[in-house]
């Protein structure tokens, strides 16, 4: 997916031209991998446009941030502010907003004591992340997700994404859309980017967090959504054959919003379309973002921007 620029760009403080957000090549960042982001959208309303869970992306950032011991300058609701800004600067919606703290250039070496703390805001047009808008066909990865106190699983921080890259990849070449990958002890994790979800028996099952796994702000959305429509919700350990047993299985994630899928290792789910549970909370999820259902949770922050694209169900 090109990247398409838009006119302006956060940084520290202020908005710049798109093409001056740059850093050096010996950006600590660029040599040790020392980031954390956040991935989050903004979608059109009948009437204007709304971020989707500002306050908890931001949160998650600022935890990122805390747990890599990166003091960042800023408060939660400056950073808000700052996303908002952004997005009215270069009047796009929908899109997907990307803050990003690193550190850059200062000193060379694995100690990141030297190198300055920058943040930076970007906005953009995104489509959908797991292409094709049918249920997707993919595979357990043999790549495993980090093991416990090697690397922060709770921290969204850009060398993590290294492993996630593998899994992705190795995916396309054998064919599939996506890898869904396992913890150290065999036991179902997340997708490259995606939290996951099973549907047994009418039960809603996930991974806990302590599976490796990220704590998706779209995940907790599912919880709550699921848990409203009266869903029986567990959160358990599972081990990998239960995903081929599932009668559904579906992701979840900023960028895959609720995207069901279809098989895994060539094993078909259910009758191969999106469950009715999936379709039940998809519904929900796409009903509240797009402005079209209650935001009977609080989650959109509205932006001053006017939606590029219809409002559709």
């Amino acid at each position: 997916m090109p990247i398409q620029p838009t006119s302006k760009i956060w940084h520290n403080g202020n908005l710049i031209p798109w093409e001056n957000a740059t850093i050096h090549v010996m950006s600590h960042v660029v040599h040790y991998g020392s980031s954390v982001f956040e991935g989050i959208r903004c979608y059109t309303q009948p009437h204007g446009a709304a971020v989707y869970r500002l306050p908890e992306h931001m949160q998650r950032l600022i935890d990122s941030a805390k747990i890599y011991r990166m003091q960042l300058p800023y408060s939660l609701d400056e950073l808000c502010a700052a996303v908002v800004d952004t997005i009215e600067a270069n009047g796009i919606a929908p899109c997907y907003v990307r803050p990003i703290v690193i550190r850059g250039y200062g000193e060379i070496g694995v100690n990141p004591k030297g190198s300055p703390i920058e943040v930076y805001i970007a906005n953009f047009p995104w489509g959908k992340y797991v292409a094709g808008g049918e249920p997707a066909d993919v595979c357990v990865s043999s790549w495993n997700r980090l093991a416990p106190n090697t690397m922060p699983a709770l921290a969204k921080a850009g060398a993590n994404y290294m492993n996630s890259q593998l899994i992705r990849m190795e995916a396309e070449i054998n064919g599939y859309v996506e890898g869904i990958a396992l913890d150290v002890n065999g036991l179902v994790s997340e997708g490259s980017g995606e939290n996951i979800f099973i549907v047994r028996n009418g039960v809603l099952y996930t991974p806990p967090l302590a599976n490796s796994a990220l704590s998706g702000i779209t995940r907790d959305s599912v919880l709550t959504i699921a848990r409203h429509l009266g869903l029986t919700v567990i959160e358990q350990a599972m081990p990998r054959e239960l995903l081929y047993i599932a009668d559904e299985v579906f992701f979840t994630g900023t960028a895959a919003e609720v995207s069901a899928i279809r098989s895994i290792d060539r094993i078909q789910i259910g009758d191969g379309k999106a469950g009715e549970i999936t379709k039940k909370i998809a519904d929900e999820f796409f009903g509240i973002a797009n402005g079209l259902k209650p935001d009977r949770f609080g989650w959109l922050t509205p932006v001053k921007v006017a939606a590029q694209e219809p409002v559709t169900v």
